[in-house]
C-alpha cells in the first residue's frame, strides 16, 4: 500500500468513526467519548499526512510515533463503545476496532523498517 492510498485509508477511518458517533447516547459519557475518539481519530489520518512530509528518518519515526498512539487511542475508545454496549452497530465498531489494529500494525512495520535501515547504514 503506497502513502497516498494509506492517507485516504486514514481518511476514510476517521469519516467512519464520525458517521457511528451519532449514535452514542446523548449524556455525558457520550459526550466526552465523542469528543476523545473524534479527536483521535482524525489525528491519525491529520498526523498521518504530516508523515508523508516528514524531512528525515528521524522526522519519519518520531511523526509516525504520534499517528501510532493516535490509533491506539482511538482503538480504545471503541473497545469501550463496544464493551460498553453504547451503540447498537456493534458490527460496524467491531470492524473499525479491527481496522484500527491493521493500522497500527501497518504503522509499526513501517518504523521497524526505517529503524532497520538507520542501523544498516
Amino acid at each position: 500500500m503506497n502513502s497516498n492510498q494509506l492517507k485516504e485509508r486514514t481518511k476514510e477511518f476517521a469519516k467512519s468513526i464520525i458517521k457511528i458517533i451519532h449514535h452514542l447516547p446523548n449524556d455525558r459519557i457520550g459526550w466526552t467519548i465523542t469528543d476523545q475518539i473524534v479527536r483521535s481519530s482524525t489525528s491519525v489520518a491529520a498526523n498521518y499526512r504530516a508523515v508523508c512530509r516528514a524531512k528525515s528518518d528521524k522526522d519519519f519515526i518520531h511523526k509516525m510515533g504520534i499517528v501510532i498512539e493516535e490509533a491506539d487511542e482511538t482503538q480504545f475508545w471503541l473497545e469501550m463503545i463496544d464493551e460498553l454496549n453504547l451503540i447498537q452497530v456493534n458490527s460496524e465498531v467491531k470492524s473499525l476496532i479491527d481496522e484500527a489494529d491493521e493500522l497500527v500494525s501497518i504503522f509499526v512495520s513501517n518504523i521497524k523498517t526505517v529503524k532497520n535501515r538507520l542501523n544498516n547504514t
